[in-house]
C-alpha cells in the first residue's frame, strides 16, 4: 500500500528547506561517463548552485578520490549512485545483439550479464556526503535511513506520479522529477514501458506536495527555469546545458555535435537502457534491435564507443542530450549557472 498523500500545498516547500546552501536554485545533473568532473561540481557551488558527482561506471577508488577532492574545496556537493538491477540480462537477447554488432565492428568481448556497479562500496563512500541521489530505481529503505543518519540529504529520481508514491515509502528528503525531455538515461522504474514522453512542467504538476521536488528535463534557459520554479519546483536540475562548459569532461566529438542541427531520440542502442541522445548512425542502425539488457549492452558497446571517441567519430558514440540542447553554450560553468538562474 502506498501512503496517502496530503492535499497540494501552495506554494511548494522552499529551497532553503532542503538546500540551505543554495543562493541560486539550479542543480548541475550528474552525467556519468565523463562530463561530470570535480571542477564542474566545484564551480557550480561557487556560483551559488549545486553540482553532483557521478559515481556510475567508476571504481570505488575513483569515486572516493573525487569525493575527497570536492570535500577539500570546502563546497556543498552531491553524489549520484546507480541502483543495480536485481536480475541478470537475458543471455540469448544479448548474444543476438552482439552478433549484429560484430558484423560491422568485429569480435567483441563477452559482457557480464549482471553488474551491481559496486553498489555497497559506493554506499559506504556516500556516507556523510551532503547530498546523495539515486537513479534507476529505489535503493533499500535501510540505505536511505543510513545515509540520512550520517547527515546526508537523500534524493530519489522518479519519472511518474506512481513512482513518486513508491519512492515516498523509503523516506527520502526530496524527489527529482525527471521528464522524458531530459538527456541521458531515464531513471524510470519501468524501462520496457518508457517512451520518453512528457515535459518537466507536466510531470511537476503530478508530484506530491509533501516533499520538495527538483524538476528536471529539457530546461536550457532562464525562462524555462523560472517557469518551473513558479509552478512549484524547489529547484531545477539541468545537465545538457552544462555539456559545453569549460570544466565539463565532454568528448570533443560530442561538443561539436551539440552545435549541429540534429534531433534527439530515445535509444537503447548503447547501453540496453532507454536514454535520450542526439540521433546518429549508431542510433539509426542498432537502436531498433537493442534489447533491454542493461548493463550488459553498456559493456558490450564500450570498446566500440571508445574507439569512435579516439577518432572523433560522432556517429558511433553516445551523444547524450536533452531536447533543449540547442540552448547549450560554451563558457565557464559558473557563468552558465548564473545565466540559468536569471542573473545578468
Amino acid at each position: 500500500m502506498f501512503p496517502r498523500l496530503p492535499p497540494r500545498l501552495p506554494p511548494r516547500i522552499g529551497v532553503t528547506t532542503v538546500f540551505p546552501e543554495l543562493s541560486r536554485p539550479v542543480i548541475v545533473a550528474p552525467m556519468a561517463g565523463g562530463p561530470s568532473t570535480v571542477g564542474l561540481v566545484v564551480e557550480a557551488a561557487r556560483a551559488g548552485g549545486l553540482g553532483f558527482l557521478a559515481a556510475g561506471y567508476k571504481t570505488p577508488e575513483a569515486t572516493a578520490r573525487e569525493v575527497a577532492e570536492v570535500r577539500a574545496a570546502g563546497v556543498p556537493f552531491g553524489l549520484n549512485i546507480f541502483v543495480p538491477d536485481t536480475a541478470p540480462a537475458d543471455a540469448a537477447e544479448v548474444a543476438r545483439y552482439r552478433a549484429r554488432l560484430e558484423k560491422d565492428h568485429g569480435p567483441l568481448p563477452d559482457p557480464p550479464l549482471h553488474d551491481d556497479d559496486h553498489f555497497a562500496e559506493k554506499l559506504r563512500i556516500a556516507s556523510g556526503v551532503p547530498y546523495v541521489s539515486f537513479t534507476f530505481g529505489l535503493p533499500p529503505a535501510e540505505a536511505v535511513a543510513g545515509l540520512r543518519a550520517s547527515g546526508s540529504t537523500v534524493l530519489l529520481t522518479v519519472t511518474s506520479a506512481d513512482e513518486a508514491r513508491r519512492a515516498l515509502t523509503t523516506g527520502p528528503d526530496a524527489l527529482i522529477a525527471q521528464a522524458g525531455t531530459a538527456g541521458g538515461h531515464s531513471g524510470t522504474f519501468d524501462p520496457a514501458g518508457y517512451d520518453g514522453a512528457g515535459t518537466a512542467l507536466g510531470l511537476l504538476r503530478t508530484m506530491p506536495d509533501a516533499v520538495p521536488i527538483v524538476a528536471a528535463g529539457g530546461t536550457g534557459s532562464a525562462a524555462g527555469v523560472r517557469e518551473l520554479l513558479d509552478a512549484g519546483a524547489t529547484a531545477v536540475q539541468a545537465g545538457t546545458a552544462f555539456l559545453l562548459a569549460d570544466e565539463a569532461g565532454t568528448r570533443a566529438a560530442h561538443r561539436v555535435a551539440l552545435t549541429e542541427a540534429r534531433e534527439t531520440v530515445v535509444t537503447r542502442a548503447f547501453t540496453g537502457r532507454p536514454a535520450r541522445a542526439l540521433r546518429n548512425h549508431f542510433t539509426d542502425v542498432y537502436g531498433p534491435y537493442a534489447p533491454l539488457a542493461y548493463p550488459a549492452v553498456h559493456h558490450l558497446t564500450a570498446s566500440i564507443r571508445a574507439a569512435a571517441a579516439a577518432r572523433n567519430d560522432a556517429e558511433s558514440i553516445n551523444l547524450w542530450a536533452g531536447t533543449a540542447y540547442a540552448d547549450a553554450r560554451p563558457g565557464p560553468a559558473g557563468g552558465i549557472l548564473r545565466t540559468l538562474a536569471g542573473c545578468k
